[in-house]
């Protein structure tokens, strides 16, 4: 878990244990913390520039071939192009009728399709 103080959003990072290709053009804080894959869940309250609206965030970097094609629970979530990654808006994980298993749903299905389109090794997941 950590929160970035800069933009204000509260994330959970998991690992695939490889290494990411190298970010050249990144500043070092960046090349660090991609420097292995990664699979990113989280909560952005919004800014009017980029995205206005509170929501839940999801993104795989580097990001695996076809993980923005697949499929993403709930419906009201979407791959957005210019964030790069899949949003779920508070508004309308609101509305749902089980918001809590709702948003499960997501951090599951997203973690799910970075695992799976990065073909991480899911034997050392651990299960309860």
């Amino acid at each position: 878990m950590h929160f970035f103080w800069g933009s204000f959003d509260l994330a959970l990072t998991r690992f695939s244990g490889r290494l990411a290709p190298p970010r050249p053009d990144a500043d070092a804080v960046t090349r660090e913390a991609y420097s292995h894959e990664v699979s990113s869940v989280g909560f952005w309250p919004g800014s009017a520039g980029r995205l206005p609206h509170a929501t839940f965030y999801s993104y795989g970097a580097p990001e695996p071939d076809g993980f923005r094609s697949a499929k993403i629970e709930p419906a009201a979530a979407y791959y957005n192009e210019a964030l790069g990654g899949f949003y779920l808006h508070l508004d309308d994980l609101r509305r749902t009728p089980d918001p809590d298993e709702t948003l499960l749903a997501f951090c599951r299905t997203t973690y799910d399709a970075a695992a799976t389109h990065g073909k991480w090794d899911r034997a050392l997941e651990r299960r309860s």
